[in-house]
């Protein structure tokens, strides 16, 4: 039987690069998947989802679906990345291709904003999916990444604005709730960090020759 997955996760938890993964599994094994973003999603242009390990795919928009092909089984899985972005009705229109027609589902994207509070595609998707899974990753202390953080370009995090601003790790940071609470982005993006040049999104850790291994 089919189901309705939302496979959810902290800012950098490869959430993207996971769907393209799959949608080239289904590929592999010559089955057709259609890869799917929402429209409000135009970070890597409109019909591209790309993650930040470099992995990219082609993709259409959520309104451009064709559901006669859907249901038709033209379409061995339909994959959306960026879920948090749909509407509860949006959602609930996945809902009947998954039960009635077979079709399975899998939806990435973020549970919470950057104020903690639910999106409303991801709050319909954790009341309506079959399967919830969390794809994991850390905040910079090492604990279990949990909160999505808005940069605010000053050194600290922000909790206020609008809920969607598009960006990738130039604006955004996965923290672990003690340091989402406490509003510390961690090294590299501290107001002492900036003042010396650190640019968000980017390592700001020094590399450590003695720590590589040489082969044999």
């Amino acid at each position: 039987m089919a189901k309705l997955y939302f496979r959810y996760g902290a800012m950098g938890s490869s959430k993207t690069a996971n769907a393209i993964m799959v949608w080239y599994n289904y590929q592999e094994r010559c089955k057709k998947a259609l890869l799917v973003k929402p429209g409000v999603d135009t970070r890597d242009g409109v019909y591209t989802i790309r993650s930040r390990s470099g992995l990219e795919a082609n993709c259409i928009l959520f309104d451009q679906i064709n559901w006669n092909k859907v249901r038709n089984h033209e379409y061995d899985c339909i994959i959306i990345d960026e879920a948090q972005f749909l509407s509860v009705e949006q959602v609930d229109m996945l809902l009947p291709i998954v039960d009635d027609y077979d079709v399975p589902i899998i939806c990435y994207g973020l549970k919470t904003d950057f104020r903690g509070e639910f999106f409303p595609g991801s709050a319909r998707l954790l009341a309506r999916a079959d399967t919830i899974e969390e794809v994991k990753t850390i905040c910079w202390c090492g604990k279990k990444a949990t909160n999505n953080a808005r940069l605010d370009g000053k050194g600290g995090i922000t909790k206020v604005g609008e809920q969607v601003v598009l960006g990738a790790s130039d604006k955004y940071i996965g923290l672990c709730r003690k340091h989402w609470l406490i509003g510390d982005p961690g090294p590299g993006l501290r107001a002492d960090d900036i003042a010396k040049g650190a640019v968000p999104g980017e390592c700001a850790c020094e590399d450590d020759d003695d720590e590589v291994l040489s082969p044999g």
